[in-house]
């Protein structure tokens, strides 16, 4: 940043330096952070005007950058709307969202934990939409290996 943050009118600093469990420091707009529920009800507590860094402790610096890039994309969106029709549900992942989440395993199951950590729904549901993708019409064996399941019953309980 090259400035410190400007106040807006409630002297409230319009960015947060976010820390995560390996000392990355992610400066990050307020709107943009308070999709992540779990920090928009942090920010309820603090004084308004601290510009005090928030440390994210059960997230890595690489998955809370990857997340944050999901928040600055998503940051206009309108709240989604409660669809019983899961079935469409489904196949409705934005072209964006396919893209973004076309990451390593790894990456991928860390950004589940941290959308579920930080309690942001939207992207949590973006990622199970993608693992009801990945399994959809597969056998028990084929969901074991697609999402590394080990096969843990004893080979006599098999046939």
């Amino acid at each position: 940043m090259t400035s410190s943050a400007t106040m807006s009118d409630s002297t409230q600093p319009e960015t947060i330096t976010l820390v995560s469990n390996d000392k990355v420091s992610i400066v990050v707009e307020r709107r943009v952070a308070k999709l992540c529920l779990l920090l928009a009800n942090m920010f309820e507590d603090l004084d308004p005007s601290t510009d005090e860094a928030v440390p994210i402790p059960e997230v890595t610096g690489d998955v809370l950058k990857k997340v944050i890039e999901w928040c600055e994309h998503h940051k206009d969106d309108p709240l989604p709307e409660v669809n019983p029709d899961y079935r469409r549900m489904i196949a409705d992942i934005e072209y964006w969202d396919q893209k973004f989440l076309q990451v390593d395993e790894k990456m991928f199951f860390d950004i589940i934990m941290a959308s579920n950590y930080l309690d942001i729904k939207p992207l949590l549901d973006v990622c199970c939409k993608t693992v009801a993708n990945m399994i959809q019409g597969k056998s028990p064996e084929e969901i074991r290996r697609t999402l590394n399941i080990p096969d843990d019953l004893p080979a006599d309980h098999l046939s």
